[in-house]
């Protein structure tokens, strides 16, 4: 093994994504390392300063609420790519496009004739007991007939280095723009190296996302007016509202530009008021429309989801689609596969215990310095317990909300997370850092179409399990090989 990977230990009982040994590349990935790992320290801290720096100048920034200062972040991002080989990303494609499917018909019927919930596959009261169950939704059948137009499922490798399926994102998924900014940081850094590794492109993401909003427009796709709503500069993923809305070519608008008549959605231009047709809004439901929801908002346009209700306008993603991501949901994603498209499920889960549930209850209390506690209707790494790593009162605190709230709460195995080779700056080494994998699905008239890569988050803090953005991870590009090696 060349210098720059010879000390890489990946850590015992654990998957890493390149290594299958100390200095034993998986098969297909040796070209890669072997150019890779021939640089030295020096080079390489180099390569990754370019990089960095490639990102501030860029503007490639997130927010983060919690943090006092209000300041935004250049999003952190790690020059050694994860691969994944083409066999283990044909499985995933067929996965994640069974999955997506499979949510989309749960969420025709639960806002529709429930026919799961007749049949006792899905618990009624998990279902009609979520926080994001909306009521006011039911009986609409969306313009275009897709209510999953956009969607993110969180993936981890266990350590017989099977994915399993950790979340579904059916609102608002955020990072794609991440994704896109990576390969272009990776490929200026190693032009040679990327043309070399026989990887698929992620960049015309934008184009086909374009091409699946105009698909569900109410009126002619090819005259269709579609904008991006952001709630505005303060929210934490307004470079990505504002990097999609210049990739594709459309309107960036804030509530203020929109307003609705004779239940259309117009938006205010110099050259008066513009019928819009679809709307890929970035804004909570609870602000989406005053109307309806919080009265108090200033982020949405009055009287939007009437417009949406009567066919007039297509919103991206549907309102209501909560239902389907609520975590104490999740477990009967599985069930509905069987249900709905009468196959058996592709992918794997992560065991979970349903806190409503009086033995899971039971379990999870007894057990909690086990096991990884999660809020049903939090993200973004929040309202989590990692129970190995808890202190006692910590634990205390758990175990009393949980008894008070059991609907808001489940909880799972710790699983130990795949690792990839990272750069430590201080160190000036490689070493081995927990990841994850978003891959984003996107659904138009025809169907599903699963993009090549995705969002590989990496938890930059040695030890660490988590990796979210908002709790000090990072990203890296994701290169997905074209042939099977």
């Amino acid at each position: 093994m060349t210098s720059l990977f010879e000390r890489y230990q990946p850590h015992p009982g654990t998957y890493d994504e390149l290594f299958e040994a100390p200095g034993v590349p998986r098969a297909g990935f040796q070209r890669v390392l072997a150019e890779l790992g021939a640089s030295s320290a020096e080079e390489f801290a180099t390569c990754q300063a370019l990089a960095e720096m490639a990102m501030l100048n860029q503007g490639v920034t997130f927010s983060v609420y919690a943090d006092d200062r209000g300041t935004e972040k250049v999003f952190p991002f790690d020059l050694v790519p994860r691969i994944v080989a083409a066999q283990d990303w044909q499985v995933l494609e067929r996965g994640l496009t069974q999955r997506v499917q499979a949510l989309g018909l749960f969420l025709d019927d639960v806002y529709g004739p429930q026919r799961i919930l007749d049949a006792g596959v899905v618990p009624r009261e998990l279902v009609l007991g979520a926080k994001e169950y909306l009521s006011v939704v039911h009986g609409v059948t969306p313009p275009g007939g897709v209510r999953v137009h956009i969607s993110g499922i969180d993936l981890i490798r266990d350590p017989s280095g099977v994915f399993r399926v950790l979340e579904d994102n059916m609102r608002t998924p955020s990072g794609v723009s991440y994704v896109v900014e990576n390969r272009l940081a990776t490929k200026r850094i190693f032009p040679r190296l990327f043309d070399a590794s026989s990887v698929q492109r992620v960049d015309h993401y934008p184009a086909q996302l374009g091409a699946t909003l105009r698909s569900v427009s109410p009126r002619d796709p090819d005259t269709s007016t579609v904008v991006v709503l952001t709630p505005g500069s303060y929210n934490s993923a307004y470079f990505e509202h504002s990097f999609l809305a210049r990739q594709m070519g459309l309107e960036l608008v804030e509530a203020p530009d929109l307003f609705v008549d004779d239940d259309r959605v117009w938006m205010r231009t110099t050259r008066g008021p513009k019928q819009v047709d679809v709307i890929y809004r970035r804004t909570d439901e609870a602000y989406l429309d005053p109307e309806v929801f919080r009265p108090d908002s200033m982020l949405g346009v009055r009287g939007l989801m009437r417009a949406w209700a009567r066919g007039h306008v297509t919103l991206a993603n549907a309102p209501g689609n909560g239902v389907a991501d609520d975590k104490a949901i999740y477990p009967f994603v599985p069930d509905m596969i069987r249900y709905y498209l009468g196959e058996v499920p592709v992918l794997e889960q992560v065991p979970t215990y349903v806190c409503l549930r009086d033995a899971d209850r039971e379990y999870v209390v007894e057990h909690l310095h086990e096991l990884v506690v999660k809020a049903v209707d939090e993200s973004g790494g929040y309202g989590m317990l990692m129970g190995p790593q808890a202190s006692r009162a910590q634990l205390d605190e758990f175990r009393r909300r949980i008894l008070a709230e059991p609907r808001k709460y489940i909880a799972q195995p710790r699983i130990e997370l795949s690792t990839c080779p990272t750069w430590d700056g201080d160190r000036r080494c490689m070493e081995p850092r927990r990841v994850d994998l978003r891959p984003y699905i996107l659904t138009s008239r025809d169907g599903p179409w699963v993009l090549p890569g995705g969002l590989t988050r990496v938890a930059l803090v040695a030890g660490s399990y988590v990796v979210n953005s908002s709790q000090g991870g990072g990203s890296k590009d994701t290169w997905v090989q074209k042939e099977v090696a």
